[in-house]
């Protein structure tokens, strides 16, 4: 089996090596023949891969301890679930999935676009296959999946206790998948700027595959936030680390990427931007690989690996030095068509959300990479916390949450100033409204807060005045209810209308960030048995502890062998509210060396988190019970003393006794509490955009039918036979 995954490998880099060499020889001779054949290695490429993966699952499934990637992710009690989605715990099966995506997405890109713009596609190929070879070298040499020690261990070390999370094990596909598709447009890109055939087809070809790169990076971004909520223990969704950041920034680059290729479509402008907007989405996901991978900056995320440093810094510097060139010396074609009508136009809109989020871009990226930057500089690594990034990104998304109102309700190419304040008369009194109403309740000392308030109630307004003129006109016209108007509205232009929703769901996901950041009540007490807090309007009371002893681990859910936790019981008013019971996992460090009882506990201890969601507030708990108090330290010593490290079921009895003494003689706990306003809207909000952003995506049937149409042959006309 390991050499069956090796060779794969070894199979597939040389795949890659030919497939470089036709396409690029099929481009420059115009030997279609070549060309084919250079698309056919992504293919077999695909195979490769896809048999390398499955090597690697079947020995994770099977409990193959041979494997090094297997005995230090998995363990014969890992649930399935986490067993089958161990591969990408380990930096080794994170490449091979990020081999396997990329050369899925690249088949599916070369797929669509058969057929048409040959050089370009040709020259994208081999740019493709350039990165495939270029990670399937860094497993062969750096960190192979399919190196194996024998003898086996008889057990694995299993999963990292924070990673039994059901989102964080899909969370990794998804940023994946959003990083290869964004190296997709940037090989197309790449392929028409050396072919200098820089017209719209090739962006018409990648906008889907741009808009699926936003999907998922979006929702990887999420389901990232949401694990660090419910997971962590600190508290927050958001703290700006390092990974966070690398992900969020091609994402910002999409976003502007697929705004200003609208521009290029209609008017021919914006060349040059989306030249380099392409380059900087497939430099910045190659980034974000790089800051996982390489464990250059300090990340909860990051695997470390150290000696991928080099080889990313080299690809990266590659990427970029190439791009910068390619934009330059094809700068005489890349000329816009037409110029800017007027500065009151979407398109002078579009040209300055793009500028907002390139601003947004290169903040989050100074931020991230300044503790490289100040090493370099002044030889000292400094670092810039969360208010240094709050403090330039507040500012600029609000504008961003503007722009998204006033953008689809201003006209093409040039609109008169009085015709636009008429048509933004009615969100500019919405937003006001809602200002005054947030002020009302008594809110001060925020006003950033109460001003994105303000922005997300005119964007709201904004794109619902847009559906209901919409939906007028058109039941007008066609007789149809309402109902039935918008839904065949949406249906006729769903990248429109899509893309509406998702300016919907920014100004959701916004307010809930502007209130739960702003307004939130957090408080950190130790308490002992029947104390109790106020905090946010509400009482929390430490009714009783809790403790449980897992001697064969719970293999549902945490795989905790002890946890401690408390109920604390809520009240507001006087009135009953909820119950939350948090807790704090003790997890078996695999070091003998700690004890035949310490090492049963001796891993990470990771927090069991307690939340309570409505609409308008989270409810959140967390605990760090003192397993150091005296008491329990004696049990623990006299356990290690008395029991050899050959007598396992001994040492889980020891551990029920300190489970009963904490029960009996419970120590004071240090508590963390938090009372946030409206925080599922940023998880409501993050559904609509993915909602929007689906519909915007999917053609429509008729749209549909034209292309078929278009690629079907003509029927020959027959004629009628003469007689003789």
């Amino acid at each position: 089996m390991p050499s069956l995954g090796t060779g794969a490998l070894l199979l597939g880099l040389v795949v890659c090596f030919y497939g470089i060499g036709a396409s690029i020889y099929g481009a420059r001779t115009g030997q279609d023949r070549w060309i084919e054949s250079g698309k056919r290695s992504v293919y077999a490429l695909a195979v490769t891969m896809v048999c390398a993966f499955a090597v690697l699952e079947i020995a994770l499934l099977s409990n193959d301890w041979a494997f090094n990637t297997v005995a230090e992710t998995s363990s014969v009690t890992t649930p399935l679930f986490y067993k089958a989605a161990a591969v990408w715990a380990s930096q080794e099966g994170s490449l091979l999935l990020w081999s396997l995506l990329s050369a899925l997405w690249s088949s599916l890109a070369l797929f669509l676009v058969k057929g048409r713009m040959r050089e370009v596609s040709a020259y994208a190929t081999a740019v493709l296959l350039a990165f495939d070879a270029f990670f399937i070298f860094l497993m062969l040499g750096y960190a192979n999946p399919f190196v194996t020690t024998h003898p086996a261990p008889v057990e694995g070390a299993g999963l990292d206790p924070l990673l039994r999370f059901p989102t964080m094990m899909i969370h990794p596909p998804m940023i994946y998948s959003g990083y290869t598709l964004c190296i997709v447009p940037f090989a197309f890109g790449v392929g028409a700027l050396i072919s200098r055939k820089v017209d719209a087809e090739w962006l018409k070809a990648m906008r889907r595959f741009a808009l699926a790169a936003w999907i998922f990076l979006g929702i990887g971004i999420v389901l990232g936030a949401r694990w660090s909520y419910a997971e962590l223990g600190w508290g927050g969704y958001w703290g700006w680390d390092a990974v966070e950041n690398a992900a969020l920034m091609p994402w910002l680059a999409c976003t502007a990427f697929i705004h200003s290729l609208m521009i290029q479509e209609k008017r021919g402008m914006l060349k040059v931007w989306n030249a380099s907007l392409v380059a900087a989405m497939g430099t910045l996901a190659i980034m974000g690989t790089f800051l996982v991978r390489s464990g250059i900056l300090n990340s909860i995320h990051a695997f470390g690996g150290a000696t991928l440093g080099v080889p990313f810094v080299i690809l990266i510097a590659a990427m970029i030095i190439g791009s910068i060139y390619l934009v330059v010396s094809r700068r005489d074609v890349l000329r816009s068509e037409h110029r800017l009508d007027s500065l009151v136009s979407r398109e002078s809109a579009f040209l300055l959300n793009n500028m907002v989020l390139a601003g947004l871009a290169f903040v989050i990226f100074w931020g991230t990479f300044f503790p490289l930057i100040s090493a370099a500089l002044t030889g000292q690594e400094a670092s810039v916390g969360p208010p240094w990034f709050d403090r330039y990104t507040v500012p600029l998304a609000l504008v961003l949450v503007l722009l998204s109102g006033i953008g689809p309700v201003i006209a093409w190419r040039r609109a008169t100033i009085a015709n636009a304040l008429r048509n933004l008369r009615a969100p500019i009194l919405v937003a006001l409204a809602v200002c005054a109403a947030v002020l009302g309740t008594g809110v001060s000392g925020k006003p950033l807060a109460v001003v994105m308030f303000g922005c997300a109630g005119f964007a709201l307004a904004a794109v619902t005045q847009e559906y209901w003129r919409g939906t007028r006109v058109r039941s007008r016209s066609t007789g149809q209810l309402p109902p039935r108007a918008l839904l065949g509205l949406v249906r006729r232009n769903r990248r429109r209308y899509g893309g509406y929703i998702v300016h919907v769901g920014m100004a959701a996901l916004f307010i809930g960030v502007a209130a739960s950041s702003s307004f939130q009540h957090a408080s950190e007490p130790t308490l002992r048995v029947g104390q109790s807090l106020k905090i946010g309007g509400y009482t929390m009371h430490y009714v009783r502890p809790t403790a449980s002893v897992t001697p064969k681990y719970d293999a549902a859910h945490t795989g905790a062998t002890l946890s401690l936790g408390a109920i604390v019981k809520v009240t507001k008013g006087g009135k009953y509210v909820t119950t939350l019971n948090p807790a704090e996992g003790f997890y078996d460090s695999g070091e003998p060396s700690q004890g035949s009882v310490g090492h049963l506990i001796g891993g990470q201890p990771v927090s069991h988190v307690a939340l309570n969601s409505t609409p308008l507030r989270d409810l959140w708990a967390a605990i760090a019970p003192d397993i150091t108090a005296p008491s329990l330290e004696r049990i623990l010593k006299a356990g290690n003393k008395a029991i050899p490290v050959n007598r396992p079921e001994e040492a889980w009895i020891v551990l029920g006794l300190m489970g009963r003494e904490y029960l009996r003689h419970t120590p004071a706990a240090q508590f963390h509490f938090e009372v946030s306003p409206m925080v599922m809207w940023i998880w409501i909000g993050a559904f609509i955009i993915g909602g929007g952003g689906l519909i915007a995506i999917f053609p429509s049937r008729r749209a549909v039918w034209r292309r078929v149409s278009l690629r079907m042959p003509a029927p020959v006309a027959k004629r009628d036979r003469v007689p003789a």
